[in-house]
């Protein structure tokens, strides 16, 4: 498969998924992103159009040495930490949006850490 038939494909499934996504400010979006390298979290309000919270392994305040990576375990780490960032917002609700990405992996990881600290989907 060519690189940018896989381009597309990936683009089609994150506008399927975008179409039915849409945060308010009692329950915001929360929007995932990985890369390569780094993983990056955001809480949105679409209504307003702004970002409440938003985390990333970039963040200094969120890394301790290298350890946080775009893997399974560093969206373990990362996706706690953004549940208590949104907790301290005030947020208790979000809706998720895994940008296209299948739910396995990383994203599930991600998911079930969010989950497990606090965050109702």
């Amino acid at each position: 498969m060519r690189i940018e038939q896989k381009r597309e494909l990936a683009q089609r499934r994150h506008w399927r998924v975008r179409k039915k996504v849409l945060g308010t400010k009692d329950r915001p979006r929360m929007s995932v992103c990985f890369t390569n390298k780094n993983i990056h979290i955001q809480f949105i309000d679409d209504t307003a159009g702004v970002t409440l919270v938003a985390a990333s392994t970039l963040n200094k305040t969120l890394r301790n040495g290298n350890t946080l990576k775009a893997n399974a375990a560093g969206a373990k780490v990362l996706g706690a930490k953004a549940a208590e960032a949104a907790k301290s917002k005030g947020i208790k609700q979000v809706v998720f949006d895994r940008g296209g990405a299948r739910y396995h992996g990383k994203v599930k990881a991600l998911a079930d850490a969010a989950r497990e600290a606090g965050l109702q989907f």
